[in-house]
């Protein structure tokens, strides 16, 4: 039995799935205005994500500490919800079910309002 044709299937499902939330996150970057572009560079995505926020780029060394990883996401989610002018039942959404509502705040009317944790 060859089960070689599955894991081809995965791998084009994977790549398909990470191709889209590279969009996303491109689309994000550009309401934001930063340049889309940033979100296909690991690490400087996060750090481009942070200042869309409001964050210091240091919180990514925040990001490596178990638990603490767990609130700065949250954090994060929260400022990204409130900069484009959502509130916390949305930074649930997209604390929890990012797979859901990323894609609406990438392509729904929301607004960029600047970084939520400056104000």
């Amino acid at each position: 039995m060859d089960r070689g044709d599955g894991s081809f299937f995965g791998l084009i499902i994977q790549l398909a799935v990470i191709a889209f939330f590279i969009w996303v996150l491109w689309k994000i970057f550009e309401k934001a205005g930063k340049p889309g572009w940033a979100a296909i560079i690991p690490i400087y995505n996060v750090i481009v994500l942070l200042e869309i926020v409001g964050r210091p780029w240091w919180w990514i060394i925040l990001g490596l500490i178990p638990v603490v990883n767990l609130v700065i996401g949250f954090l994060v989610a929260l400022d990204l919800s409130r900069s484009f002018g959502h509130d916390l039942a949305f930074a649930l959404g997209l604390f929890f079910l990012g797979f859901i509502f990323y894609p609406i705040l990438a392509f729904g009317g929301g607004r960029y309002q600047g970084p939520a944790a400056a104000s």
